[in-house]
């Protein structure tokens, strides 16, 4: 198959990081291959609406930041700091196109071919794709859904895209606004909190559970909730937004806490990141049979839905919505799919939130493992005891690593403090090799730098600390 114009053997539904990665393994395994994408430009939500441009705006609200407050302790006096919104935004849009452009390129050289429009499961299986000018139908032996996930809208807080945005109209905004209430404590309502914080609006973080980033080491959530605070934030945690009036200058919401304390808060803009859920709309799944389950497809160890021939990957199917989590399913079906074996480790998916500090995290934390009943050692190391972090003027957190009681087996490490992004690295290649806190911490690291901070909490694993007081 695939010596015809329509026909593949492989046929995926997205070109997000899930979906055009799987298309180019696949591509790469011999397997005629095509992408269809509603969007002009590749790369899913991640590369035009997500991950890209809100890291791309993370990075230059921090320089500004640092511009305007963070050089003095260097020795460096700088005044008449402005800030161009436009440019940085331009900027932006920039760095998205080259990546998306890039994603195309990418296309191109795997021989996959790219049909714009919105794709949906026919029988066979097929794809049929609704295009500007009609409709075109796509035979193929698999068909792998990478549709990914979309921003779960609150029935009281509506998106209207002016005075109550989602993430995507929260990475575009023309003006900064004055007041900012943001409605979710984890990943993306803390980057985009951190994001407008320096651009100089004044924000409010309203958290429904009684710590930021749920599900997170407590110790590690507790620091940043301070870190950000300390940078102008204010942080309402364990409260619930109960009410809300769209003015025409803003919003009016009434608040309640855990403890039943009522309160009014105004914003000029909210931004509501209370979490995302699977994009399924105008797939044809339920016409198709494919079998859901809290509102994820339901897949098996090889990716294969209830239909045959019909795959899910990324956001879909259960797991963290992650775009590297995505980008490994693409692998691992595209490899099933040409008879490989194909897998992930879903047990050393790290997870990063971008603001600063950076927090990251893979494995299990303190709290996990003690409902497990699991017994443990745990090594923790603080960056301002290390040389790097020190000279840098960086020295807020810390890197907790956990270790198995009786095997020393590395079972999590959670880091709080300057490119924690990075650092984590170290950890999930250890936990891939079922590594021990011994194994990184006889590892040897350049002297200074950060990475020994991570060292060092692995020696206080393992019984072996150096350079903890």
């Amino acid at each position: 198959m695939g010596s015809k114009e329509n026909e593949f053997d492989v046929v995926v539904i997205g070109s997000g990081p899930g979906g055009y990665v799987a298309a180019i393994r696949a591509s790469q395994l011999g397997l005629s291959t095509a992408v269809v994408e509603k969007r002009k430009a590749l790369g899913g939500t991640c590369l035009n609406i997500g991950c890209i441009p809100s890291k791309a705006l993370l990075d230059s609200s921090e320089q500004y930041a640092k511009a305007r407050n963070g050089l003095k302790q260097h020795g460096i006096e700088l005044s008449g700091v402005t800030l161009d919104l436009q440019a940085m935004m331009k900027r932006k849009d920039e760095v998205v196109g080259r990546l998306t452009g890039g994603v195309a390129t990418l296309m191109k050289k795997n021989s996959v071919r790219v049909f714009t429009g919105s794709g949906r499961l026919g029988s066979g299986p097929s794809v049929i794709v609704t295009e500007e000018d009609g409709e075109r139908t796509l035979s193929a032996r698999h068909v792998i859904l990478a549709s990914g996930s979309e921003s779960i809208e609150l029935p009281f807080l509506p998106f209207d895209g002016e005075r109550v945005l989602s993430s995507t109209e929260a990475l575009s905004m023309g003006e900064v606004p004055k007041k900012l209430t943001v409605v979710g404590g984890g990943a993306i309502g803390l980057e985009m909190a951190s994001v407008w914080s320096r651009l100089g609006s004044d924000v409010t973080v309203v958290e429904l559970t009684p710590n930021l980033i749920p599900g997170w080491d407590l110790a590690l959530s507790k620091q940043l909730g301070r870190e950000l605070k300390k940078q102008g934030m204010t942080i309402r945690l364990d409260t619930t937004v109960t009410d809300a009036e769209v003015r025409k200058k803003g919003v009016k919401m009434s608040l309640e806490s855990s403890k039943g304390k009522s309160e009014t808060l105004e914003a000029d803009r909210v931004l509501v990141a209370v979490g995302r859920k699977p994009y399924t709309e105008g797939l044809g799944l339920e016409d198709a049979g494919v079998a859901m389950e809290n509102g994820r497809v339901v897949v098996d160890e090889r990716y294969r839905t209830s239909v045959e021939g019909v795959y899910a990957i990324g956001d879909l199917i259960h797991g963290p919505m992650l775009a590297h989590k995505a980008e490994d399913d693409g692998v691992a079906c595209a490899e099933c799919i040409a008879g490989k074996a194909g897998h992930v480790d879903y047990e050393t998916v790290p997870n990063v939130v971008y603001t600063w500090p950076e927090v990251a995290s893979v494995g299990r934390t303190e709290e996990q493992l003690t409902e497990a009943g699991t017994e443990y050692t745990t090594g923790q190391f603080s960056f301002a005891a290390n040389g790097r972090a020190l000279a840098m003027g960086e020295t807020a957190g810390f890197v907790k690593v956990l270790a198995d009681k009786h095997s020393d087996r590395l079972l999590g490490c959670h880091i709080i403090g300057p490119w924690a992004s990075d650092l984590i690295a170290e950890a999930v290649t250890v936990m891939a090799f079922r590594g021990s806190s011994e194994d990184m911490a006889r590892t040897v690291h350049a002297h200074p730098t950060l990475p020994e901070a991570v060292r060092e909490a692995a020696l206080a694993a393992s019984g072996m600390p150096l350079n903890s007081v």
